[in-house]
């Protein structure tokens, strides 16, 4: 028997939830994934600005986009625990407050603002991050994939609006960090949004003690292993591109209105992308295509991007976007992936927790080669072996149908 079903093996009942009650939840499903990245991409943008107006020097400059992948593996750690004590909506509820905080906290023109705020909202992104499988698993059982499809769609389309719109608010405002700080007015909308389902589950709640299983005694198992290797290599390469890919570009020589287009132009890309590619997977025997198909996708993008001039910009940004629909496909893998809610909870923790902490050095080393050596050579190099690292990796984490037993 493995750590993974070391607690008896629970299916997940439950009594059919009133439809205002599926309403909401839907609804609110759809305003947290607008947030989960928006705060990210929006602060990326305006790296560049934010660092000029702040004065901030090249050490600030590489840690400040590591601070999300370092805060989700950390908080993230806490939310098996977390969602133990209050449940998976209360903490999620608690998510949402403390990133809102956070990204007005950003629109105080300092770096010591920027930096903390940068830390409490992504705290609270972490938390979210972490719980929303299980918040899937939870009310939409039976409709895991679509609704990881709808949620997954409204992450990166936030993140789109986001990183196209926040240049143009900034330049309206005078203030790239004003523009940073007004993003946390759409996460304040999530936090009331979700809001009346958190008091419909209070209310609800016939629980008298929730199961909960340690996540980290699943990292000797073979399916702990690679939905943590899977994760943490599609962490790494999204978030380096995420932060620096239109710092890249306006360094090679592009124009920072032809970046932010790329970069927009990146994001929007991976909407469709994830649809597709949940599309494929979701068929027999499709799943492994569907994860050679984005896998490949980015390594030809990081390829592309090394090699091509910066004038063919278009091609890394429209394979890099594809590329980025993993996510999806690695999100519905580990809301199946567990005998119960609090299994897919452990999972998850373990995954992105774990995942998110190595992940960091994909942003801060990423900033810190190219301060070193004046150039993305080096960086990119090292960000195209990992591509094809996760090559290997999709195809041993999709050998085996999923919920078949681990050794």
């Amino acid at each position: 028997m493995t750590a993974a079903t070391s607690a008896p093996p629970t299916v997940d009942t439950a009594p059919p939830k009133p439809r205002a009650a599926v309403v909401l939840a839907v609804i609110a499903l759809v305003l947290i994934g607008l947030n989960l990245r928006a705060g990210i991409t929006g602060a990326s943008a305006l790296l560049h600005d934010l660092q000029m107006v702040l004065g901030y020097g090249p050490l600030v400059a590489a840690i400040i986009p590591s601070i999300p992948t370092l805060c989700f593996a950390v908080a993230g750690a806490a939310t098996s625990w977390l969602t133990g004590r209050l449940g998976v909506e209360k903490s999620i509820l608690l998510s949402l407050a403390m990133l809102a905080a956070g990204l007005l906290v950003r629109g105080i023109p300092a770096t010591g603002a920027l930096v903390a705020g940068t830390v409490l909202g992504m705290s609270g992104l972490a938390v979210c991050n972490v719980a929303m499988p299980s918040f899937i698993r939870e009310h939409f059982a039976a409709r895991t994939s679509l609704m990881t499809a709808l949620y997954t769609v409204t992450m990166t389309t936030g993140a789109t609006a986001t990183a196209v719109a926040v240049v143009p608010l900034a330049q309206a405002l005078g203030s790239p960090s004003a523009a940073v700080g007004a993003i946390g007015i759409m996460a304040l909308a999530a936090f009331l949004g979700f809001l009346p389902v958190a008091l419909h589950a209070h209310r609800n709640s016939a629980r008298a003690a929730a199961l909960r299983i340690s996540p980290w005694p699943l990292l000797r198992t073979r399916k702990g292993q690679l939905l943590t290797a899977i994760f943490t290599l599609q962490a790494l390469l999204a978030y380096a591109l995420l932060s620096w890919f239109p710092y890249m570009l306006t360094t090679m020589g592009l124009s920072a209105s032809d970046s932010g287009l790329m970069y927009g132009l990146m994001q929007l890309v991976s909407v469709p992308s994830g649809m597709i590619l949940i599309a494929i997977g979701s068929r027999p025997r499709m799943l492994r295509p569907a994860f050679y198909l984005v896998s490949v996708a980015m390594a030809a993008g990081v390829a592309s991007l090394l090699f091509l001039p910066v004038g063919l910009a278009l091609i890394p940004a429209v394979l890099l976007g594809f590329g980025l629909g993993i996510f999806p496909l690695v999100m519905v893998m580990i809301s199946r992936s567990g005998a119960n809610t609090a299994e897919t909870t452990a999972l998850s923790t373990l995954a992105q927790s774990t995942g998110y902490l190595l992940a960091t050095a994909g942003p801060f080393g990423t900033g810190l080669l190219h301060s070193a050596t004046g150039g993305w050579t080096l960086p990119l190099g090292i960000l195209l072996a990992l591509a094809l690292v996760q090559i290997v990796v999709a195809h041993l984490i999709t050998g085996r149908p999923a919920g078949r037993k681990q050794p």
